[in-house]
């Protein structure tokens, strides 16, 4: 389906990115957000070809060369959408209607198996900020489990001090 937004050059945001390319993957690491996202094969084909040069038209026909299998425009627009909801497009798109209101299921009705291997997917995972990552508070910190306070630590009840109370409450039974 040839779309009336064929002329749409979308453009991969790089800036506080970190790229890590795999064989047929790529990761990202997006510095502003602290989100890791994971593209499959044909997203990141998808987002290597956001270079504000290449059309969604030319953009389908690159993806469906590198699947080797034919591959519609609809699917890079599956793809710029969820680009655009990780953050990696420098500007927001808009599709055609016919494209924005369809659902993911609709756009994979009926495709082939070989077909089904082309849906770009991404995968996002938010990472904890560094004052997060050091907090006292967590499961080793001040009041973490096995902190000073934590069930394991000194004042816990399997701590040092925890056992001398436990035993004392038992005193009176021998």
């Amino acid at each position: 389906m040839k779309t009336k937004n064929a002329q749409l050059k979308p453009l991969a945001r790089t800036s506080r990115l970190i790229v890590e390319e795999l064989s047929d993957e790529v990761l990202i690491y997006d510095l502003d957000r602290d989100k890791a996202h994971h593209l499959n094969r044909s997203a990141s084909i998808v987002w290597k070809h956001c270079d504000g040069l290449a059309t969604t038209n030319e953009i389908a026909k690159i993806l469906s060369r590198e699947m080797a299998s034919p591959v519609s425009e609809e699917l890079v627009w599956l793809a710029l959408y969820e680009l655009e909801d990780a953050f990696l497009l420098q500007n927001k798109i808009k599709g055609p209607p016919a494209v924005s209101l369809m659902s993911r299921r609709q756009m994979t009705a009926g495709l082939s198996a070989a077909a089904l291997l082309a849906i770009p997917i991404i995968l996002s995972l938010i990472a904890p900020a560094a004052a997060q990552a050091t907090s006292p508070f967590g499961p080793t910190g001040a009041t973490g489990a096995t902190g000073p306070t934590g069930a394991t630590g000194a004042t816990g009840a399997t701590g040092p001090n925890g056992l001398k109370r436990a035993r004392s409450r038992y005193d009176w039974l021998k």
